[in-house]
């Protein structure tokens, strides 16, 4: 039965985000929606729940129908609250003085522990925030929700139980979400959208086959361009030479059919449409300056530990090589950033058991892109740390995605996702021969991190990298050390250590 019918559906805001989008939402439908960071997927989420105005065409929805968005972020005057009363407050106040039961009945099909139940949201991580906003949605009893990357800030674990609790929801619901998570997506979702500037299209697949299928179509699309224009060339080559033979021969006939002709390749060319070329929202580009050197980082019996001195691991004897890509694995809490922090640390001469190649230059970023300035310009991070000129660190800058008339505004005012590239940027100028990177993928759309992927292996680079994103570790990571108990071990692959995580989950 149909929840939602779409029908030539635009919004336009300085360009063109969508336009002529048309589909039709069932009950049952867990659809992905998939675009480019900026490229209209939340925007289309808040016109279906009423809360922004399309430009055009218009949307019909079934009798009665409750939509629940889903938040992405917790607002000032919420942070107070604890998370308990966050989802109390969203029940209507007659129901929340007699079914408050309902609260409990929701944050424990989500498995939120009593004492982070009681506690301020303030207090509490952006997994919990997000758990507790997704509560408060669900709550109100919505026929379609919608939820926009709602895997952001949750780990391994609890992205497994949210899959869970999605393939839990009663049958009937309908979901509409939107993520950067290839795996989750994969896992959760039965249908795919895929959202352009014109000629959207929509598969009855997960993510990865509609993937698959989208590619077919585009190649399509480029096979009939190509003939369409050929037909048309064609045509007016036959013209010419008819018109030549017409005015020879003062043939009125052949003058006619020319005419003809020329209007029938006038008509193929105005039809014809080019296929799809994906606007990238920065380009990605790596650097591997090289080295002789066989291990570029040896950990020598280190001893990771907090920062009171309790005891996390031991490391026993690792080391890096030339082209490892070393994959870290471990629960959350379990230390992997701790190890990270430590190399970085020694790699910059600290004193350490960590020791390293001379020849190694390092090239960093971490989860929180600490390695910036945030009241610092994209220009200033250029420029005051890499000898180049001001036109070609603007010409790098908007290459990488950050527009002219952002190079020179704080970097605290980008989005997460130039914040990332611009965090790439930086790297490639390092010109480094050995990365340590923590969640790189962070706040990267699905190009980003295919793009990411490509230049890591492409260029043979070495590195040690932290990563909950299940299919970037799978394609970069060429050797995997797992964080078992007191010890860290390297294991053959990530598979075991992923169904581990997502066992705990149940």
């Amino acid at each position: 039965m149909s929840l939602i019918q779409i029908n030539s559906l635009g919004v336009t805001l300085s360009d063109p985000l969508f336009s002529d989008l048309t589909f039709t939402l069932n009950k049952g439908d867990r659809l992905g929606l998939i675009a480019a960071n900026g490229r209209g997927k939340s925007t289309l989420l808040s016109v279906i729940s009423g809360g922004l105005e399309q430009t055009t065409g218009e949307i019909t929805t079934a009798r009665g129908l409750r939509v629940g968005e889903v938040a992405q972020y917790i607002s000032a005057d919420q942070l107070n609250l604890t998370l308990y009363d966050l989802v109390l407050a969203a029940l209507p106040q007659d129901q929340a003085d007699y079914e408050s039961w309902r609260v409990d009945v929701a944050l424990s099909d989500l498995n939120v522990p009593y004492d982070i139940q009681h506690t301020t949201l303030s207090e509490l991580s952006g997994g919990w925030q997000r758990t507790a906003l997704l509560a408060a949605t669900w709550i109100t009893e919505p026929d379609v929700l919608l939820l926009d990357e709602p895997t952001n800030h949750l780990d391994l674990g609890r992205i497994g139980l949210l899959q869970n609790w999605l393939s839990g929801l009663p049958k009937d619901t309908a979901v509409i979400l939107t993520s950067h998570d290839r795996a989750f997506l994969d896992e959760v979702t039965n249908r795919t959208l895929f959202l352009r500037p014109e000629r959207s299209r929509i598969f009855n697949a997960p993510f990865s086959t509609a993937r698959q299928e989208l590619d077919i179509a585009d190649e399509a699309d480029a096979r009939k361009f190509a003939n369409d224009l050929n037909k048309a060339q064609q045509l007016r080559k036959q013209a010419a030479k008819l018109k030549n033979i017409g005015i020879n021969s003062g043939s009125d006939l052949l003058v006619v059919k020319t005419k003809q002709l020329n209007e029938r390749a006038a008509k193929l060319e105005a039809a014809a449409k080019p296929a799809h070329t994906e606007r990238s929202a920065g380009d990605i580009k790596l650097t591997n300056s090289g080295t002789h050197a066989k291990a570029l980082v040896t950990l020598d019996e280190l001893d990771v530990e907090t920062p009171d001195s309790r005891l996390l691991y031991k490391t026993g004897k690792k080391w890096i090589a030339r082209g490892d890509r070393v994959v870290l694995l471990g629960s959350n809490g379990t230390g992997k950033t701790t190890l990270v922090r430590q190399v970085h640390e020694a790699l910059l001469g600290q004193e350490s058991p960590i020791k390293s190649a001379a020849s190694v230059q390092l090239g960093y970023s971490d989860q929180h892109l600490t390695q910036f300035d945030m009241t610092d310009t994209p220009m200033q991070a250029v420029t005051g740390a890499f000898d180049i000129g001001d036109q070609r660190a603007r010409g790098l800058l908007a290459g990488a995605g950050v527009s002219i008339q952002m190079q020179d505004t704080k970097i605290e005012a980008l989005s997460g996702g130039q914040r990332a590239r611009l965090a790439m940027l930086i790297l490639r100028l390092q010109n480094p021969n050995f990365y340590l990177l923590d969640e790189p993928t962070n706040h990267l759309d699905i190009e980003g991190q295919e793009v990411l992927e490509h230049e890591l292996c492409e260029h043979g680079v070495s590195c040690l990298l932290v990563s909950h994103d299940r299919s970037f570790v799978r394609n970069v990571g060429n050797r995997f050390w797992q964080i078992k108990g007191k010890r860290l071990e390297e294991v053959d692959g990530p598979s075991d250590f992923f169904a581990q995580e997502l066992r705990a989950s149940d």
